[in-house]
């Protein structure tokens, strides 16, 4: 056995361990046919191509083929949240601060370093919109990782930020976001955009709203908004479906989880601490329960494919009379 061919069999444990037993040496076979001559290690793309179908196989083995399509229905939905929340910081780092906060643009014409983020997310809903695939998805990831970046970037630049209850949030939603599916029709891709340009005309009613003050209640406020109405419009999206048979709104309500959390993590915190009425947590216990937050999706998925496995599906035919338990087929995932 090459080594080219071992690292190949490694990547394939991504299958189930049936699927692997029965096409396991066609799969590796096709590949070492299409290998440039020489090479040792498989292609970055035929990797991701191996892992991709064993997630997929996976899935069908569980019967739980709609996940994927599911998360991309969250990533769409967490975008638009996004890139709402993003025209609405770019507006409001463009309002000077009351006079008597003491507070000056500190980023050039901009209030904080924040704007480096906002533009990003902006950048990224217009490219949604025009050019959907590659170029868009790395928009998205760069916008991310711009999000992350600014507390690093305020800090070499000597410029004001926005706070963590406001940048955490926003990462994870665009961590979803780089699900979104590629082909779209044009009314859904303008979505993002469509919500940056709300989220501006917001801030523009709303000058009082900023970063910083002796009552931040207006960026909780606006935080926890956004996140109710992203859980009711995920909520009636999982009920109309289901009323399809379709499975696709629960699995993006499992993944919306997290970020729906962060963004009213400030309530979820003040709630554990005991508090009434405006939240206002330790620091302590706002940064455990972001953290136990965090690992909602990441755990309620995998936990829900493993429960979809072992409950036994039963047929869904209308007509059927045979009250025997189905499972789903290894291969096609479909119920036998």
């Amino acid at each position: 056995m090459t080594a080219l061919e071992r690292r190949y069999r490694r990547l394939l444990l991504a299958y189930p361990a049936d699927y692997r037993r029965d096409r396991g040496d066609e799969i590796v076979g096709t590949y070492l046919d299409l290998a440039d001559g020489g090479r040792r290690w498989p292609s970055p793309s035929d990797a991701a191509d191996l892992v991709r179908g064993g997630l997929r196989q996976r899935l069908r083995s569980a019967g739980a083929t709609d996940l994927i399509p599911g998360v991309r229905l969250a990533g769409l939905l967490a975008l638009a949240t996004a890139t709402f929340l993003a025209g609405f910081w770019m507006i409001v780092e463009q309002q000077s601060p009351p006079t008597e906060w003491g507070l000056r643009p500190s980023f050039g014409p901009f209030v904080s370093a924040g704007v480096v983020a906002w533009f990003g997310w902006l950048i990224a809903a217009l490219l949604v919109a025009v050019t959907p695939g590659r170029p868009s998805r790395s928009a998205i990831a760069l916008a991310v990782l711009a999000t992350a970046a600014v507390p690093v970037l305020s800090v070499i630049a000597g410029s004001l930020r926005p706070p963590l209850l406001v940048l955490v949030p926003q990462v994870a939603l665009g961590v979803l976001a780089l699900a979104v599916a590629d082909h779209l029709p044009l009314p859904i891709r303008a979505l993002p955009i469509t919500a940056a340009v709300a989220g501006g005309m917001v801030a523009w009613a709303d000058e009082n709203v900023a970063y910083w003050g002796a009552d931040r209640g207006g960026v909780e406020q606006l935080l926890t908004a956004a996140g109710a109405v992203l859980l009711a419009v995920a909520v009636l999206l999982t009920v109309g479906l289901a009323i399809k048979r379709d499975g696709r709104g629960t699995w993006a309500l499992a993944a919306l989880l997290t970020p729906i959390g962060l963004l009213s993590v400030h309530i979820l915190a003040g709630m554990v601490d005991g508090l009434g009425g405006a939240p206002r947590p330790t620091y302590p216990t706002l940064v455990t329960t972001a953290l136990v937050v965090a690992m909602l999706g990441p755990t309620v998925l995998p936990a829900a494919v493993a429960l979809r496995r072992r409950v036994p599906t039963h047929s869904t035919d209308p007509h059927s009379t045979d009250p025997r338990p189905t499972r789903p087929c290894p291969t096609c995932g479909a119920h036998r």
